[in-house]
């Protein structure tokens, strides 16, 4: 985080307990109860701002692990001709389990699996990286992908993770921008 960081707190009538916090560019915007007093706003910036730094801390930590992870599995499983540029998790996929972008050989894997088997999480690496070779889902990319030994285990995994997620009531900040922590 900047020494001398440009902070923007908007009060909203509408919300009434929750703060949240999000980074937009080099500007921190803390989201907060119409209803604080200037002392209360000024306690939950400064606990904002420690809460974005920390998840800033561990995801740097974290992605460069997750793109070893990913360059052994290529190697292992894809015989090591498309390795990725960067391997990165990110907060504001929630539709899907990670996403590719072949032409910067850029992968993004949702956080949500952070907690998850690392057999799932090695299959998700699988696919995005299958990507990188083949754009499109055919049979092509199947074949390729069916090289790790659980994809099969670990599709099912997640077909009954979506499945129960389904049955729960959606988050309520849902929609916030990415990098957004809510307390």
């Amino acid at each position: 985080m900047p020494s001398n960081p440009k902070i923007e707190v908007r009060r909203s009538s509408r919300r009434r307990r929750t703060v949240s916090a999000y980074r937009d560019g080099d500007t921190t915007v803390v989201l907060v109860p119409a209803s604080f007093s200037h002392a209360e706003e000024q306690r939950w910036v400064g606990r904002m701002l420690r809460k974005l730094e920390a998840k800033q801390g561990r995801r740097h930590s974290g992605d460069e692990e997750l793109l070893e992870r990913a360059v052994e599995l290529a190697r292992r499983y894809l015989d090591g001709t498309e390795l990725p540029e960067s391997v990165r998790w990110v907060d504001n996929q929630n539709a899907r389990w990670g996403s590719c972008t072949p032409e910067s050989r850029t992968i993004r894997i949702s956080r949500r699996l952070e907690d998850m088997p690392a057999w799932v999480v090695d299959y998700v690496l699988v696919h995005e990286l299958a990507h990188l070779r083949i754009p499109t889902h055919g049979r092509d990319f199947w074949d390729l992908v069916a090289r790790y030994p659980k994809a099969e285990r670990a599709r099912g995994y997640l077909e009954g993770f979506s499945a129960a997620a389904r049955t729960e009531p959606p988050e309520p900040d849902e929609g916030l921008p990415e990098g957004t922590v809510t307390d």
